[in-house]
């Protein structure tokens, strides 16, 4: 299952290649007014030929509003965002990714992220760890390196951030770390990138103060998961959840699970 969801990654991740080296984005806008190109399309089509024949439920941000009440009862599905970052697909700075998660009992059990412009590809399955492979698409799995991440040793600390979405209540929330004392670098990411650069140890904390809908994270959590990092929400206090019946994901913090901080005062 999970080389067949990194083939699928890899092909919609070419698709989505095609799209990005052409004059003709073909982009429409959504009823939620967020953007929609013709990669968008082109790499649901090519996830959706490549996982269909696994039997299971696919549930991706382009294929269509599926009810709750049709899939409340659902066991093991794919949940899929085809290409995660259209904004910046659209301002060509390569920060966007294909995200596919395998979701079982409400929990990301594999996850997967392609990064189509630099071919470097996450994937975690639970229990076999969380790993990074560049040179993907080559198929190159000798130099595959794991991920752990780790909580800070001193008070020096990267906050990751929104390159699109960076607003005031994340602004006081970095506030709030530096008056604990914390010394504070902060970086700009786009897509589900920001949580993967928890899991590589490149960012110790990401406050995600905004909203995100479940396929945004569902993939770079499973990737979290298995690379010591929590995802957890900021409401409940636990770890975040999935196929609920109001898809829009609450707020929530990604950070190393040995840390013992509380980030919530």
């Amino acid at each position: 299952m999970l080389q067949k969801a990194i083939k699928a990654s890899l092909i919609a991740g070419q698709e989505i290649l095609n799209v990005y080296n052409s004059s003709d984005f073909g982009v429409e806008t959504k009823e939620d007014n967020s953007p929609l190109t013709r990669a968008d399309k082109a790499a649901h089509d090519a996830i959706v030929a490549q996982l269909e024949d696994t039997g299971l439920p696919i549930f991706s941000e382009e294929g269509g509003k599926i009810p709750f009440e049709e899939r409340k009862d659902w066991g093991p599905y794919w949940l899929v965002d085809p290409l995660d970052g259209t904004k910046e697909f659209i301002k060509r700075n390569g920060d966007f990714t294909v995200n596919i998660a395998l979701i079982e009992s409400g929990k990301p059990i594999m996850g997967i992220v392609y990064v189509p412009v630099t071919d470097t590809l996450y994937f975690a399955e639970e229990g076999k760890g969380a790993w990074l492979r560049e040179k993907a698409g080559e198929g190159d799995r000798g130099q595959d390196k794991k991920l752990e991440a780790h909580a800070p040793k001193d008070k020096k600390i990267s906050i990751v951030a929104s390159r699109s979405h960076l607003n005031e209540d994340t602004a006081a929330f970095i506030k709030r770390m530096e008056d604990k004392g914390y010394i504070v670098e902060t970086t700009s990411r786009g897509s589900s990138l920001k949580l993967c650069q928890v899991a590589e140890g490149k960012a110790q904390l990401y406050p995600r103060l905004g909203p995100t809908m479940e396929w945004d994270t569902a993939a770079a959590h499973g990737v979290c998961r298995e690379a010591g990092a929590a995802v957890i929400d900021f409401e409940t206090k636990e770890e975040m959840k999935y196929n609920r019946e109001n898809l829009l994901n609450n707020y929530f913090l990604v950070y190393p699970k040995d840390w013992n901080e509380n980030f919530y005062e």
